[in-house]
């Protein structure tokens, strides 16, 4: 039939994928980590990858990537099969994966670290130093990046670092780049700088992979997504029209009645006592309580000096100045092991790094609080190490095969649960909690935050420590922001929004702290 001169053109047909899963399957022993997975990348689209912790997310990046071969079902490259042997193949191929912490080395410059082992070459072998210089500045220039290529990795912020490995990757020619959790620790001005490299990406035909669970984040920069639950597809759909309830359904498989569940509690007697604690170069004259029953927020911008209070409140550094006192008892500087004794508990941020030893089992990262108690003759006594990791996985919900599973093996939702369990098993009376949400999926956060609730409500005093604005209204009874290290507003749970957070933390307004 001819086309009328009213009638609208026809849309254009979308491009052929240039990566493509067709009815995938791995598993891993008696676990079933993707069951008959689709998923097509096409050029030019910046296409996400939803799902809760264990969907299946991170066993699919390392397919894309040849870390993993599949059981089942077929890799296709430009709509040809292809197997994968390693990453180098996948790399070859045109693949490259930005993780959310980059590994550059960092005594190298950023132009060595982009061309490292084929770096171009003059007479007799040489390096041809002023070329690789050239390359990287042409790479950042594309980027629409500053970076000096002579400057030395070391001391880069992880945004930088991943603007390095974007760079890299365009120096290998890649046509499909996959970023996994890229803003997790990332300020909002270097996520916008991100964003704004992506979509520069995307206009000039490349197909990004985008993880993240952030919703806002996948809503404003994607165009499609792709929803995992239990190793399963659950949808591969256009983001436009799509609700965030929607995708939340997709994601957890029933409705989120609640992201912040705070319950009513009766606030008691003061449990946490900070009074002019100072640590040079970090904080100075913080002073603050939290009572039995209360959840404080402690916020602020990255580098406020949120973490290197909590920090010093549990000993981890030793303040030069000031008290820290526990239901009434003061606590001696720089000991750990006298603020466990006096009944303080620390959840850090870095959960892998400071929070777990990853290689251990399930149940001995959570008996390791309690060698004590667990102890008889001077031998952990495994029959009381098992049943205290089994009471509280189930307390706590938690997803796992065997407690005698690494703890690395779990999804980071489960990581954080682990952490969790491992400091509420002994009792506290106060829990520092630093960033207990971050990079854990949506119904996991809920249930993270029910248990917080749930234990205030319970008499337990908790200090937390975040950067996610809405969990801190949300979740808080009182919000302490700090500043360039002074604690420079108190906002109670009727006043505390976003706005008025946000200016205390950037110094345009906000009530006085005491």
């Amino acid at each position: 039939m001819k086309q009328s001169a009213e009638d609208p053109p026809p849309a254009p047909a979308p491009a052929a994928p240039v990566l493509a899963l067709r009815n995938v399957s791995k598993s891993f022993g008696a676990v079933r980590a993707l069951h008959d997975v689709s998923l097509s990348l096409r050029p030019g689209e910046v296409h996400a990858l939803a799902g809760e912790n264990g969907a299946g997310k991170s066993t699919l990046i390392k397919t894309l990537a040849g870390v993993h071969r599949p059981d089942g079902g077929q890799l296709l490259l430009d709509g040809a099969p292809v197997t994968f042997h390693g990453p180098a193949d996948a790399r070859g191929a045109g693949i490259a994966v930005i993780y959310q912490e980059p590994a550059l080395f960092p005594d190298l410059s950023i132009a060595e670290n982009i061309f490292m082992g084929r770096q171009p070459r003059r007479r007799l072998g040489r390096i041809d130093h002023r070329a690789v210089r050239g390359a990287t500045a042409a790479l950042m220039r594309r980027l629409g990046v500053g970076l000096d290529p002579g400057r030395p990795a070391r001391g880069l912020s992880i945004a930088d670092q991943q603007i390095v490995e974007i760079a890299k990757a365009l120096s290998f020619d890649a046509r499909v780049l996959i970023m996994d959790e890229p803003t997790a620790a990332l300020t909002g001005a270097e996520t916008a700088r991100l964003f704004s490299v992506v979509r520069t990406l995307r206009d000039e035909g490349a197909a990004v992979l985008f993880i993240s669970h952030r919703l806002d984040e996948i809503f404003e920069l994607c165009g499609r997504v792709t929803t995992l639950r239990d190793g399963r597809l659950i949808a591969s759909e256009p983001l436009a029209g799509l609700t965030a309830d929607a995708l939340v359904r997709r994601m957890v498989g029933r409705d989120l009645d609640d992201l912040y569940p705070k319950q009513d509690a009766t606030v008691g007697e003061v449990a946490l006592s900070v009074r002019r604690l100072t640590r040079e170069g970090a904080f100075r004259d913080v002073s603050f309580e939290v009572r039995r029953g209360e959840i404080v927020a402690l916020a602020g911008l990255v580098g406020a000096g949120r973490t290197e209070v909590a920090q010093a409140v549990f000993g981890v550094d030793r303040a030069d100045a000031g008290e820290v006192r526990v239901d009434g008892t003061v606590l001696r500087p720089g000991s750990p092991t006298a603020a466990m004794a006096a009944g303080l508990a620390l959840v850090p941020e870095d959960r892998r790094q400071r929070g777990l030893v990853m290689e251990m089992s399930i149940e001995r990262n959570i008996g390791l609080t309690g060698l004590g108690e667990l102890r008889g003759h001077g031998l952990v006594r495994r029959a009381l190490e098992r049943d205290r990791a089994a009471d509280w996985a189930l307390r706590l919900r938690l997803t796992y095969h065997r407690l005698t599973d690494a703890v690395g093996v779990l999804s980071g939702g489960n990581q954080q649960k682990v952490v969790l369990a491992k400091w509420l098993a002994t009792g506290p009376s106060v829990l520092v909690v630093d960033e207990p949400t971050r990079g854990i999926d949506v119904g996991t956060k809920a249930e993270v935050h029910r248990l917080l609730s749930a234990s205030a409500a319970d008499g337990l005093a908790v200090l937390m420590i975040s950067s996610d604005l809405p969990e801190v209204i949300g979740m808080a009874d009182r919000v302490l922001v700090m500043r360039e290290g002074r604690l420079v507003a108190e906002l109670p749970r009727g006043s505390a929004t976003e706005e008025t957070v946000l200016a205390a933390a950037a110094g345009v307004g906000g009530r006085a702290a005491p």
